[in-house]
């Protein structure tokens, strides 16, 4: 049920996100990082986005940077090929990871070296086809390094194509060192820990809405104008103005 609050600048049920949590803990093992994500998906489908949520550790994943390892590596299965479809069939991207050692995890960067593989092919109109949709970032973790994992993940996201907003990233951390993760009950039988945080709630429902607004801009425009950014016409000898020598 769409759930329009009355001064939302446009609708969005026309929209499609899709999640990808990189957690270490397969289904159906609690992740913390989907339970901060879920905050995110939830005011997603209150105003309509249809949203696909995929857990990258439940599916085998082949090391490589191929679209499909099966027919570019030694590897008999990869699953990779079916979750890219359904990466390209949505406006809104947001990976999420806990952090280890202050990074991202490991499974993570597996994702990011699998979407690479795919950011050299062109849409209908010789862009790069990534192009046109957009991207986020959900960290959590009990150690520092939101702002650092954020930093990698929004950077490969526009690299390969991915059109980033403003305050594209949400995340909590709780004290260093073991101790409850975000969502873990509290001591004292309250609020899960970290639900309350303001500052991860604030900053989690503002990377929502400016996926949904520039998802929203992009949709409506058709796209990232298609000048300047189309290999194939620089391969045809076009230079869109860059100025001699070349």
């Amino acid at each position: 049920m769409t759930a329009l609050p009355d001064d939302a600048p446009a609708t969005y049920d026309d929209l499609r996100a899709v999640y990808i949590n990189c957690t270490l803990k397969p289904s159906p093992q609690t992740s913390h990082t989907q339970t901060l994500m879920d905050r995110s998906i939830a005011i997603l489908e209150q105003v309509g986005v249809a949203v696909d949520v995929i857990r990258a550790v439940d599916h085998e994943l082949a090391p490589g940077v191929q679209v499909d390892m099966t027919e570019d590596g030694p590897f008999e299965r990869d699953d990779w090929p079916g979750l890219l479809e359904r990466v390209l069939a949505a406006d809104i991207l947001v990976l999420g990871t806990p952090i280890w050692l202050g990074n991202l995890s490991s499974v993570c960067t597996q994702v990011i070296e699998r979407l690479y593989a795919y950011s050299g092919e062109l849409n209908d109109r010789g862009q790069f086809d990534f192009y046109g949709r957009v991207g986020g970032a959900i960290i959590t973790g009990n150690e520092d390094g939101i702002k650092h994992c954020s930093m990698y993940l929004l950077f490969a996201l526009q690299h390969l194509g991915y059109t980033i907003p403003p305050q594209a990233d949400a995340g909590w951390i709780g004290p260093v060192g073991p101790g409850a993760s975000y969502g873990d009950e509290a001591e004292d039988g309250g609020t899960p820990v970290g639900l309350d945080s303001d500052f991860t709630n604030r900053n989690t429902t503002i990377m929502t809405w400016n996926l949904l607004h520039l998802a929203r801009l992009l949709k409506d425009k058709g796209g990232i104008p298609a000048y300047g950014n189309q290999p194939p016409r620089w391969a045809d000898g076009e230079r869109f103005g860059y100025p001699p020598p070349y």
